[in-house]
């Protein structure tokens, strides 16, 4: 599997971005996978749910599983939190994965980066920055597309990347 960071700051426009060029790459036969890094305490469980109270017991894993998904929760318990290829390893095969954070990876990243958003830009000291989504023009030889331009950033990250379409 290829991965491809969709980097920026907060409120830089990420999900948004990341929520238009996944069907851009499924409707071209992709399967994609996502990451998200969180830098804050989440939950994706239900206080009340057996799932949660068998966690809250003390369980290391707890899996949920239906006939139409499954998920697994792992409580680190005071665990170092595994570094970013760790968690990939937990993946099915796909074509790409999307990793959403981890922005000082090195990885190659499309910059995602709003004018207002008065933070600074990556690119200029990150060389792992292949392109970059924004709402303004910036001074740089590299791939610039619209924040709205899914589908050209799609298209970029299926060349950049050298996906194939399954024969």
């Amino acid at each position: 599997m290829k991965l491809i960071a969709i980097a920026g700051y907060s409120g830089s426009g990420k999900t948004t971005l990341i929520e238009k060029v996944i069907p851009c790459l499924v409707m071209e036969g992709f399967r994609v996978s996502l990451i998200k890094h969180a830098h804050h305490e989440f939950d994706v469980d239900v206080p009340g749910k057996d799932s949660h109270r068998h966690r809250m017991a003390g369980a290391t894993e707890v899996m949920v599983s239906s006939s139409n998904r499954w998920a697994l929760m792992h409580e680190l318990r005071g665990d170092t939190e595994p570094t970013l290829e760790e968690q990939l390893a937990h993946f099915s095969p796909c074509d790409v994965v999307i990793v959403e954070g981890w922005k000082h990876h090195a990885i190659p990243k499309v910059e995602v980066h709003r004018k207002l958003a008065g933070v600074p830009l990556l690119f200029p000291s990150d060389q792992h920055v292949v392109a970059i989504a924004t709402d303004e023009k910036l001074a740089t030889a590299l791939p610039q597309f619209g924040l709205e331009d899914a589908e050209a950033v799609a298209t970029f990250i299926i060349q950049h990347l050298g996906l194939q379409m399954a024969e």
